[in-house]
């Protein structure tokens, strides 16, 4: 046997701590990518302060040429920073001790120019020894004796400055591991909160489980809590639950009366065939008296073999065994109507009745297999002839609605007898129900024509309807759908006809 399969709440659990797990890495990446802008944008002003001060330290050189020099007693920058300046001829001016050899920065060549063009994009990285610094290209302006005529000479000095980024990572990587450890504690918070919150949330659906797992054959007894009926997403499944075991209990029911009825009529059948028997034996008979004994013995044995025949009908009928190999196909009722009729007609003779029957001469297609369409025409018919008294009429009525929605036929069966109590009507259709047991023998049947009718009804989605009163007659009216293909040509005829 397999197992049972994770729990609801488990699965919410995982997939909730899934998506604050998800959360949290984003929020780390986020928080990556902000803090570096962040770090580094301040780190980038803090070296244009710095290049900016190697700037203001370039002074007049003193000479006749009116050049210009670095002052290094003026700069005043981190030891660890490095340097170079130089002017608009790609003259050096000066450089920090610790400025790279080209080897060291893994370079070429270590011309000036080809330094600062390096770094043309105003901010650059250069790895030193394995240190990485970020580098930021700086441009100035210097005049040497400005008061002189024509404004001096002018001096453009370029400043390439760098510094290490080990500082500005690291600070970086603190802010990223603050907000991972928060997230992480969030996670560790929240969790549990959260598992409880869900497992508390579903205790109506464990509630409504535990009281579906107490109902049994013997105890139908379900009473929901409120909560499953007042919460959005297990009211449908309450209701459900409900309706279904309704109708589980109905079929419970339904099963124990048959059973019980069943077994109650086959006895009384049975003591019928040994009480004749029986009487047969108490004194010596003649040849005549045993003739005529046996006589009654074989009639109600075939009383009992009817009776049995009509349940297996009923059951067959009821489990759907025709009805799922008819569903393919379909049942004539114009030709089982016309055909069970004239069948019928030495029985109404015998007992004084006439048959009429209005339906129209076409072929009308219903979703019932033939043997049972021929059952239910004969069912209505008998039991209308049984209730009828000599000289009266029964009147059998086909029309076919191919317009109606859904299209179907109506079947009606009408006769003049002495009508049902109101009070029986709504037991008529069941299982050896009989509203005068007076009549067993004599026309009452074994109360299942009636049940074996409505089931045949039932599985062809059709309806029936018993309207009576007593002293004047009952009618039986039954709605069945039409095929596809016979609504089509019976409209298909009502347009021809009307043309």
């Amino acid at each position: 046997m397999k197992g049972v399969g994770k729990s609801i709440a488990f699965r919410l659990i995982v997939a909730v701590l899934a998506v604050e797990l998800a959360s949290s890495l984003l929020v780390a990446v986020l928080s990556l990518g902000y803090e570096r802008h962040i770090h580094f944008s301040s780190f980038d002003a803090v070296l244009r302060g710095h290049a900016d001060s190697v700037l203001g330290a370039v002074q007049d050189a003193d000479d006749v040429s009116d050049n210009v020099m670095l002052d290094k007693a003026d700069v005043h920058v981190p030891d660890e920073d490095i340097y170079e300046v130089y002017d608009e001829r790609e003259r050096l001016l000066g450089r920090s001790a610790n400025w790279p050899t080209a080897e060291a920065r893994g370079l070429a060549a270590a011309t000036p120019a080809q330094l600062a063009a390096e770094a043309s994009d105003a901010t650059s990285r250069l790895k030193i020894d394995g240190q990485h610094y970020r580098l930021i290209l700086r441009h100035g302006t210097r005049i040497v004796d400005p008061g002189e005529p024509g404004g001096g000479t002018k001096h453009q000095i370029t400043v390439l400055y760098g510094a290490p980024t080990e500082r500005v990572w690291h600070a970086i990587d603190s802010a990223v591991a603050f907000y991972a450890a928060g997230s992480i504690l969030l996670l560790a918070i929240t969790g549990p909160l959260i598992a409880w919150l869900l497992h508390r949330g579903l205790l109506p659906l464990r509630q409504l489980a535990a009281l579906a797992a107490r109902i049994s054959a013997n105890d139908w007894q379900f009473d929901p809590p409120e909560t499953a009926r007042t919460t959005a997403e297990l009211a449908p499944l309450t209701q459900a639950l409900e309706s279904a075991l309704a109708r589980l209990e109905s079929a419970f029911v339904q099963q124990r009366t048959f059973v019980s009825d069943a077994a109650h009529e086959l006895k009384t059948s049975v003591a019928v065939i040994k009480s004749s028997l029986q009487l047969l034996s108490l004194r010596p008979r003649t040849a005549a008296e045993w003739q005529a004994g046996l006589a009654r013995c074989v009639a109600d044995a075939e009383r009992l073999e009817e009776l049995v025949g009509k349940m297996l009908t009923l059951a067959r009928v009821e489990n759907g065994a025709a009805n799922a190999a008819g569903s393919a196909m379909a049942g004539d009722i114009g030709t089982c109507l016309s055909r069970t009729a004239s069948e019928l007609d030495s029985v109404a003779a015998l007992r004084g009745v006439r048959i009429v029957v209005d339906a129209p001469s076409m072929t009308i297609h219903v979703p019932i297999a033939a043997e049972d369409c021929s059952l239910l025409v004969s069912n209505l018919l008998l039991n209308a002839l049984e209730h009828s008294p000599s000289g009266s009429t029964v009147w059998v009525g086909l029309e076919a609605k191919p317009d109606a929605s859904p299209a179907s036929v109506e079947f009606i069966v009408k006769d003049r007898g002495e009508g049902i109590d109101p009070a029986a009507l709504p037991h008529i259709f069941d299982r050896f129900y009989r509203g005068d047991p007076s009549r067993t023998r004599s026309t009452g049947g074994a109360g299942l024509g009636l049940a074996i009718v409505k089931a045949i009804v039932d599985h062809a989605s059709g309806s029936i309807h018993l309207a009576s009163e007593p002293g004047k007659g009952t009618t039986a009216t039954i709605r069945l759908p039409l095929c596809a293909q016979s609504a089509v040509e019976i409209a298909a005829d009502s347009v021809a006809s009307s043309v």
